[in-house]
């Protein structure tokens, strides 16, 4: 609890203390005889002025800065009616439980505030830099590019670097929501705001702190308030123009049935009073912006980070989600998968890859591979790692020479004095070598010496084991389309497709392709129908801008991913995005409740304090009972998973 609730609070038990004795003497008729209406006044005026007198000021003071219609303003008139029609005890005890319930209003949202801070509380207070031999804790931001820090066994990381000495596990459960450490070793990138946990590690910083991953999520989280869902914009508008209109009601029906019916003043005052108590839009003002707040803090949890309500609002709309190949759905990892020789066809390893060292490859199937890394020996192309990795034995250098690039071709080395060639079917026809075609789906490469064809290496890339889940439990809450995009072969695109059960893909894409395929989409959906794309927030920025919903692979925090996207997956695991479409369902879900349940107990009690059906003790209800009823409400969106 904060200062000023604590002050509050005591506020609050002072004024039970003299008013309940007040109010239990003067429904007992012991007061004094002498007091009179004036006596009697000023005495009920003590704990008015102890519990009311700040809701009185800025009621005045926002008269004198042009906002006149508040719930201020409201309890200000009410009180003073009551006041004004010898209603003391109740006025008192309007501005008490309105107090009360304000109190309870600005602790639920204050935990709200600081379960989600907690949650984010990544940020560092100090980074250990090595002066003359000693440890001297300085503020991160006095860090500098390429400077080295020391974090040791337990501490957390205060800025993005690399690992240049020291071996640990990391614990990213603040930024991905899952507890399984990663391990961090010499030449490893770490992000700030994880926790180095076994092993001291050194890491040269590689950027500033106000450009770094924790600084960039503090920032977004602290700005997703202001980034209001439609409903929320739609409240704002409610109150603006409700409070007046519900003033004006008060003052007509304070004046007109005294006119018309021969009402009495007293009468018409009390249920115009009721009548304002009762309209107060704390509820609603309060409740829809903490529901969204509390789903977002919900999705913070799981590791996913949503840049505003407005997003989470259209997340719980969303019908079709598309989604890019390489990197999204798969690993962007290419390994070999396959080698065919010249004179048939073996598979070689698993979906995983081939290692010499674990395969069950026969002399001749271990040569192709080994002549496929040697010719490959000198590029860093990714195509060429994937065979090098494969080979996983020390290439001898000195066995090739000659080695020249064939651009959008392959590679031409002379290896043990003889001329091999590694490349796709461009340079088998190019140097007219009679080869064989190979049906596999992936890369090719294809192998040739001196001329002769000796055989064919396939590598592919690898789905992610999360895909599957992904794609069931979409599909599982209501997504009703799902389609892959990607740059790749159609054979390629098809089989992962296929694999991975989605209902549509479109492959061979250039960049602007997918733009304009996703246009075509838009153009397609229906109603309130939201379309979000889902990549990898660096090659994909267009596309994630165009649709409806953004979703990146956050890969631990790039910028470009932070960037881009309306939404961010810290730890690349599509089947996180389900769960974020029933967090926002289920807010969504809480938001209507709350606003049917506010309005429907509000209008209700409106017409009985219109008719005199309702004292100031209803009122007191319809305005702090039924904020406090959907504030907890609000708040079990905190929770939701």
């Amino acid at each position: 609890m904060t200062k000023k609730q604590k002050a509050m609070l005591l506020r609050i038990i002072a004024t039970f203390i003299v008013y309940i004795p007040l109010a239990v003497a003067d429904h007992m008729e012991a007061l004094p005889e002498g007091l009179g209406t004036w006596g009697k006044l000023a005495v009920y005026l003590v704990p008015y002025v102890l519990i009311g007198w700040d809701i009185v000021y800025k009621a005045f003071r926002n008269i004198k800065n042009g906002q006149v219609f508040d719930e201020n303003f409201l309890m200000s008139v009410a009180t003073f009616g009551a006041f004004g029609i010898g209603e003391y005890s109740e006025a008192v005890a309007v501005m008490l439980f309105y107090q009360v319930g304000e109190l309870f209003q600005s602790y639920a949202v204050n935990r709200s505030r600081q379960s989600i801070t907690e949650l984010m509380d990544i940020c560092p207070e100090y980074a250990n830099i090595e002066e003359d031999g000693q440890l001297k804790q300085v503020d991160p931001d006095d860090v500098q590019v390429g400077d080295i820090i020391v974090v040791k066994a337990g501490e957390r990381i205060p800025l993005d670097g690399k690992v240049v000495f020291g071996d640990s596990m990391v614990d990213t459960s603040a930024l991905t929501g899952e507890s399984v450490p990663r391990k961090a070793g010499v030449g490893d990138d770490v992000i700030s705001g994880c926790v180095n946990g076994s092993g001291l590690l050194r890491v040269q910083v590689t950027k500033e702190f106000d450009d770094s991953t924790v600084a960039k999520i503090l920032e977004l989280v602290e700005n997703a308030s202001s980034k209001k869902a439609q409903v929320e914009n739609f409240i704002t508008r409610f109150a603006r123009y409700y409070t007046p209109i519900v003033v004006i009601a008060a003052v007509v029906l304070a004046v007109l049935p005294p006119l018309l019916l021969g009402q009495s003043w007293s009468e018409g005052v009390r249920r115009a009073c009721t009548f304002l108590v009762i309209s107060c839009p704390c509820a609603l003002v309060i409740s829809v912006p903490m529901s969204f707040f509390s789903g977002i803090g919900a999705a913070s949890r799981r590791g996913v980070l949503v840049k505003g309500s407005n997003y989470l609002e259209a997340l719980s709309q969303m019908d079709t989600i598309v989604f890019d190949k390489t990197g999204t759905l798969t690993k962007g990892e290419f390994k070999v998968t396959e080698i065919h020789l010249a004179d048939g066809s073996v598979p070689a390893g698993n979906a995983i890859g081939v290692n010499t060292a674990d395969a069950d490859l026969s002399g001749e199937k271990l040569g192709l591979l080994e002549l496929a890394a040697l010719a490959e020996s000198y590029s860093d192309h990714p195509i060429s790692r994937s065979i090098k990795d494969a080979w996983g034995s020390a290439i001898d250098m000195n066995r090739v020479s000659d080695t020249e690039e064939i651009s959008g071709h392959g590679v031409k080395a002379v290896i043990d004095g003889h001329v091999v060639l590694a490349g796709n079917s461009k340079l088998m026809k190019e140097m007219q070598v009679g080869y064989r075609e190979c049906p596999s789906i992936g890369t090719v490469v294809y192998v040739a010496e001196d001329g002769v064809f000796k055989g064919s290496i396939v590598i592919s890339d690898t789905i992610k084991e999360e895909a599957y889940k992904a794609i069931h439990d979409l599909k599982k809450v209501g997504v009703r389309r799902t389609v892959m995009l990607t740059g790749d072969k159609k054979e390629v695109g098809e089989a992962v497709a296929s694999r991975l059960g989605l209902d549509e893909v479109h492959a061979e894409l250039l960049p602007d392709g997918k733009v304009a395929k996703v246009e075509e989409l838009l153009a397609g959906l229906h109603g309130k129908d939201k379309l979000a794309f889902v990549g990898d927030g660096i090659n994909d920025a267009p596309v994630l801008s165009r649709a409806d919903i953004g979703i990146a692979m956050g890969s631990m925090g790039s910028d470009a991913a932070i960037e881009a996207a309306d939404i961010v997956l810290m730890d690349d695991d599509p089947s996180k995005i389900s769960d974020v479409v029933r967090i926002s369902r289920k807010t969504m879900s809480i938001v209507k409740q709350n606003i049917i349940f506010a309005l429907g107990v509000k209008a209700i009690v409106l017409l009985m304090g219109a008719f005199g059906m309702a004292n100031m003790w209803e009122a007191v209800f319809a305005d702090v009972g039924v904020s406090v009823i959907a504030i907890l409400n609000a708040m079990r969106a905190l929770s939701l998973k």
